[in-house]
């Protein structure tokens, strides 16, 4: 499939901000953080990453509705992207030497504010670049080549981390400012070439007016059941892969202990879990014009339930290489397909509006499953059986979506 030169501009935006979830959020500010003598442990930025997840949740609906008049979009993503760009290069200028976490953690919520609201407009421009029957290929290249992409800036940074001291703050601070030169290049494209095609026309009280259309949504919820069984089924199958993804590491030095996995280690898998998800992503987007998002979203699904069932067995590292190979396999294919198949199946013109509903599903998904876990792992003492606990998660998303329509 040739693609046009918007959908191409659309594409760099995920490998964009796609380097700001690997490099900040994954890997180099829990180690920075956990540089400073004065926090009690790197673990506490998940009670931050709450903050802004929660904060974005809120707001996006409201904010999609208002985008959703003529001219507004593009506005607010560049908002929001220059938002998540400028916080993230300030994270280098505060040193562990300084003993200022707290403004360390003020610049990673800003930034974190910023990545996940300019997704909210980033993922409703899917309507406006492609038509229906390429949204499922446009949108699982943008996930593949944000997967492959975002490994650029990522080793970039791994080796001047290296070269200069895995133990000096330093490394990571540069990693922080190219990680932000690298996402501020690639929203150029985006801001250029990507026009609002649907829209509501402008009218006199504009921010009461989206109230009121953000209420009479919820009034006739009836009329868009589709969407709400989506984003219900949505809600719980997105958790689990959410949880995977944010535990498969905590979960698997609990297991195995940390003298079994080192930091060079986790940086592996998680390297292999972006190489692997770029062609699988791809091959998701291709099967599912011979089959239909549907049917691989569920083969997506019964992915995740096979790899909680043979992350109860590992027993090595070579077994989490394993696991991260099959957990990539389906990881960009379920999200992309997610987001393409919701893309089909809402009013194109109040697309932020919807987009911001998807967003709060996406946010609040990733409170339940972790929490899951840690309960499990408190009343049996084991944490291989914290893994199981989750497969009710996708089970429960599975039977919802399987009431879908096979066609969206």
């Amino acid at each position: 499939m040739k693609l046009t030169k918007e959908e191409k501009s659309w594409i760099l935006y995920d490998c964009g901000n796609s380097a700001y979830s690997m490099a900040v959020t994954t890997a180099l500010l829990p180690i920075i953080f956990g540089m400073f003598r004065n926090v009690g442990s790197s673990m506490d930025l998940g009670y931050f990453n709450s903050i802004a997840s929660i904060l974005v949740a809120v707001l996006s609906p409201i904010l999609g509705t208002i985008a959703d008049y003529k001219d507004r979009k593009k506005r607010f993503f560049l908002f929001f992207a220059a938002l998540g760009v400028l916080s993230t290069a300030s994270l280098a200028f505060v040193p562990p030497d300084s003993g200022q976490w707290q403004l360390l953690i003020v610049f990673y919520i800003l930034s974190a504010i910023g990545f996940a609201g300019s997704n909210i407009f980033y993922d409703s421009f899917l309507v406006d670049v492609s038509g229906d029957e390429r949204m499922d290929r446009v949108s699982t290249r943008g996930f593949a080549y944000g997967y492959i992409f975002s490994c650029i800036p990522f080793g970039i940074s791994l080796v001047l981390i290296f070269l200069l001291g895995m133990d000096k703050a330093i490394g990571y601070q540069i990693g922080f400012i190219i990680t932000a030169l690298w996402w501020g290049l690639l929203t150029v494209p985006m801001l250029r070439d990507v026009q609002q095609r649907y829209y509501i026309e402008p009218e006199p009280k504009p921010v009461a007016n989206s109230f009121k259309r953000l209420a009479a949504t919820f009034r006739n919820i009836r009329q868009h059941r589709l969407v709400f069984v989506f984003l219900l089924a949505y809600f719980f199958y997105i958790d689990g892969v959410d949880t995977i993804i944010k535990m498969v590491v905590p979960y698997a030095t609990s297991v195995l202990g940390t003298d079994a996995l080192d930091t060079f280690t986790l940086l592996g898998i998680l390297l292999i879990i972006q190489v692997i998800a770029f062609p699988c992503a791809i091959l998701y987007g291709n099967l599912a014009k011979t089959y239909s998002a549907r049917t691989m979203i569920i083969a997506g699904i019964f992915t995740y339930i096979i790899s909680c069932i043979a992350a109860f067995f590992i027993s090595s590292v070579w077994h989490i290489f394993l696991l991260g190979a099959l957990i990539g396999s389906a990881q960009g294919g379920i999200q992309a397909l997610s987001r393409s198949y919701f893309a089909k199946i809402i009013p194109k013109e109040n697309s932020n509006e919807f987009f911001g509903f998807y967003n709060i599903f996406g946010k609040f998904a990733a409170i339940l499953g972790p929490a899951l876990m840690s309960l499990t792992t408190t009343l049996t003492g084991n944490a291989s059986y914290s893994i199981l606990s989750i497969i009710p998660l996708f089970v429960i998303g599975l039977l919802i979506f399987i009431t879908l329509p096979k066609r969206a």
